[in-house]
């Protein structure tokens, strides 16, 4: 239409008023199938007006009674139909022709299509069709039985089929909203497991950092007391060596803890995590902590992730922290690193004896341990730990560093 915009056109009042209404729809069904029932009989008055039946009264009181049931057709479409056909069944019997009144049965026999069963539909529609044959040779005008039967046949059949494409398309949304209800639930679950999951390693990684640091620092700060009076140059190394570690373990907490801020302005300021390359600088800290370590590699480390030389490089770390930490001076520690194609072999012995009062099998069994398990199941392996026939603790993990076991 001239004049007109996409804004005020049929389509946009479509859009912005068929959602209310199919809101409204749900939610009082009753009222808008009573609006509904009052709408067709609006409708059919005024053919009552141009052709009005033989018996008035009757006519009028069975168009107003055919469409009394269809406010009722979606709570109880199949009484509401059973109701209608019976009706329609009277008019039969009294000669009374309703062409208004009759869309009532299509009405029905759509509602019991679209809200009822598959069985009660077949049953509904023999009903109608019977009724067809009925109203056909009634009332069809000589000579064009056929045509009309056909005709009100096509009908039923039409009423049918849109009921039947109405519960399928119900369904189907339905099937829809259930889906992605339980997406977004599956979602949600993924991201706590995985919110779970990277605190459980960060809680690693910061044990790892806090425990080993400190663990040296304390022993350098101790040597340096120790040796102030007699060694002041000896002192004041091992305060400057003590300093630097404080200061790498202020970086790496820092780097570490960068994944919990919202605001890190890039990854590329990230420092790289720990790997087979810092093996010598670790040794260096632990021997200048006073705790000797010999260091054997067999074989030439394969292809890996930085995940699995951090989780190598996390294991020799917390084992040689908790030799520190659990033995008596003068103990020495062992680090045996075996390279094949297929797997690493890590093992870290100890000749010290325990603490004083505290049992053997029980002197490093904590945090750490535990950690140190997690990390190696990542990549399908199994670590051992536990103290030695003749003393000492012994530390053993094997695993497949190609790629991790939940990636497999």
């Amino acid at each position: 239409m001239i004049g007109s915009s996409p804004e005020s056109g049929p389509g946009a009042l479509v859009a912005r008023w068929g959602p209310r209404l199919r809101t409204l729809a749900g939610r009082h069904p009753a009222a808008v199938d009573s609006g509904f029932a009052l709408a067709v009989l609006l409708l059919g008055v005024p053919h009552l007006f141009r052709e009005p039946p033989k018996q008035p009264l009757l006519g009028w009181g069975l168009q107003i009674a055919l469409l009394v049931p269809l406010i009722w057709r979606r709570r109880a479409p199949f009484t509401a139909f059973s109701v209608v056909a019976a009706l329609a069944f009277a008019q039969w019997l009294g000669g009374v022709l309703l062409s208004t009144g009759d869309v009532a049965v299509l009405i029905a026999l759509y509602s019991v299509a679209a809200h009822s069963t598959l069985r009660r539909l077949l049953v509904a529609a023999g009903i109608v069709e019977l009724g067809v044959a009925m109203a056909t040779v009634q009332w069809a005008p000589p000579g064009h039985l056929q045509k009309v039967f056909v005709l009100l046949s096509g009908m039923t059949t039409a009423a049918a089929v849109i009921g039947l494409n109405m519960r399928t398309r119900r369904a189907y949304l339905a099937s829809l909203e259930d889906r992605a209800a339980r997406l977004e639930k599956e979602r949600d679950q993924q991201a706590q497991i995985a919110a779970a999951e990277e605190r459980a390693r960060i809680a690693r990684e910061v044990h790892d950092i806090v425990t080993h640091s400190l663990s040296v620092m304390v022993a350098l700060t101790d040597g340096a007391a120790y040796a102030l009076p007699v060694a002041p140059e000896r002192a004041a190394d091992a305060v400057s060596k003590s300093s630097e570690i404080g200061r790498q373990a202020i970086a790496e907490m820092q780097r570490v803890l960068e994944v919990l801020r919202q605001d890190t302005p890039s990854a590329g300021l990230r420092r790289p995590q720990p790997g087979l390359g810092q093996f010598d600088a670790l040794l260096t800290e632990v021997r200048a902590a006073g705790l000797p370590v010999e260091f054997v590699v067999t074989g030439q480390p394969p292809a890996m992730a930085s995940g699995a030389e951090l989780t190598i490089y996390r294991l020799v770390q917390e084992a040689l922290t908790n030799v520190r930490k659990h033995t008596p001076p003068g103990t020495s520690a062992r680090v045996r690193l075996e390279y094949t194609a297929e797997h690493v072999e890590i093992e870290i012995t100890d000749d010290g004896r325990p603490t004083v009062g505290v049992p053997a099998g029980r002197r490093r069994i904590g945090h750490g341990i535990a950690g140190m398990r997690e990390r190696v199941a990542v990549y399908g392996g199994r670590l051992q730990a536990g103290p030695l026939p003749d003393g000492g603790w012994r530390v053993h993990a094997r695993f497949e560093p190609s790629q991790p076991a939940n990636a497999r």
